[in-house]
């Protein structure tokens, strides 16, 4: 019997998802708009880092170099992806606690992490998905924590939208089309975050990359 997926693979197909690293290097300025969102963040010494939906961890290895005195963790659904992930870390001889999970609850505690970040992921999620996974990540933030949003929002011209059709034959229109809507904000403030502001926009071969900035508020009873 086939074995039923319940998440989209990086590049939708499993046999496409050693391209990654190279498909997001000649279609996007990957490092620019990555490092963008790190600086956005604001990480101290200490500080507990979830990438969540963290793939081949090129985020959370940026992050680790530039940030060295913070614990970083990540997290996929995509066991093929973190075995990727793994060689990188190894290769980059920086430590970063990944984890595989099922799509559902994130392993770890309430109130745990100062920051989540997390960059191309949301667009695979359908927006049932998007809620669930911003309840969660709700949930495991500590108040005043912060979440760090690189992901595709609304086209900022018409050759960015014609762009993202790629991106949305790919990965199919069902997700992609809150990314046109420009869901996300919405859903954050929806899901109880709070100071949520767009801080950057980049525009790439495939469409219209927006950094968003969420916070859970320090008066938060979870």
């Amino acid at each position: 019997m086939t074995e039923q997926k319940n998440f989209i693979p990086a590049l939708k197909y499993d046999w496409l998802t050693k391209f990654y690293d190279p498909v997001l290097q000649l279609t996007m300025p990957e490092r620019k708009f990555k490092k963008a969102l790190i600086d956005k963040m604001r990480i101290e010494r200490g500080y507990r880092v979830l990438d969540f939906g963290c793939g081949s961890l090129t985020l959370s290895l940026m992050a680790a170099q530039m940030y060295p005195e913070a614990e970083y963790y990540g997290v996929d659904i995509d066991e093929k992806i973190l075995a990727i992930a793994s060689r990188k870390m190894a290769a980059a001889n920086k430590h970063v606690l990944i984890q595989h999970y099922d799509g559902t609850k994130l392993p770890y505690p309430d109130n745990y992490f100062d920051r989540v970040m997390s960059s191309l992921v949301f667009h695979h999620l359908t927006l049932r998905q998007k809620y669930a996974v911003l309840e969660d990540i709700y949930r495991i933030l500590k108040p005043g924590g912060e979440v760090h949003i690189a992901d595709f929002g609304q086209p900022s011209n018409v050759l960015q939208r014609i762009g993202f059709y790629t991106v949305q034959l790919l990965d199919g229109f069902e997700t992609t089309n809150d990314s046109v809507k420009n869901t996300l904000p919405k859903a954050l403030k929806e899901n109880d975050f709070s100071d949520v502001e767009e801080k950057g926009v980049f525009k790439t071969l495939v469409g219209t990359v927006r950094l968003v900035k969420a916070v859970k508020p320090v008066n938060s009873i979870l």
